[in-house]
């Protein structure tokens, strides 16, 4: 299968903290076949003055959807060193290392633990953007648009969102 990871940092040394990201999960679940450019985004879902940086990558691994999400958790957990990425009220906070599954092939899954796609993936730009250049011919399996689609909508929606 061929999972479509985001890797998100926005503290210390952000650039390294996606490198490091990128390598355990590359040891730990399998080959890398592509990996976006780094992008800047705000922090989303949250105040704060640090910019999350942000990597997309597809990786090619055996191992089944739940099996990755513990992966996933367990080098989240290392890198965080413990710390997670919500405070005690459940509110995101600032992190070293947030990896998201944005999407698996062409699957549909919707457990407690484990929705893909990524239920906000048609709506962050920061999960678009590199989806849009590590998977250009991937189709979402229900919404059936490209992440350049979803990302040309979310765009458009944004344009036509005034600022207040």
């Amino acid at each position: 299968m061929i999972y479509y990871l985001n890797i998100g940092s926005n503290l210390d040394d952000r650039e390294g903290n996606l490198w490091a990201a990128d390598l355990r999960l590359s040891l730990d679940l399998g080959l890398v076949l592509a990996r976006s450019a780094i992008i800047e985004t705000p922090a989303w879902g949250f105040e704060s003055d640090n910019a999350f940086l942000n990597m997309g990558i597809a990786v090619e691994c055996a191992l089944e959807p739940l099996e990755v999400l513990n992966v996933i958790h367990n080098i989240e957990h290392e890198l965080n060193m413990g710390q997670g990425h919500r405070d005690s009220e459940g509110n995101y906070i600032d992190r070293l290392v947030d990896i998201d599954i944005m999407a698996i092939d062409n699957l549909v899954i919707d457990l407690p633990q484990l929705t893909v796609p990524h239920r906000h993936l048609p709506h962050r730009e920061f999960f678009l953007r590199p989806m849009a250049q590590i998977a250009p011919h991937w189709l979402h399996p229900t919404l059936h648009l490209t992440a350049q689609q979803m990302l040309d909508e979310l765009d458009v929606n944004q344009e036509m969102t005034p600022k207040s």
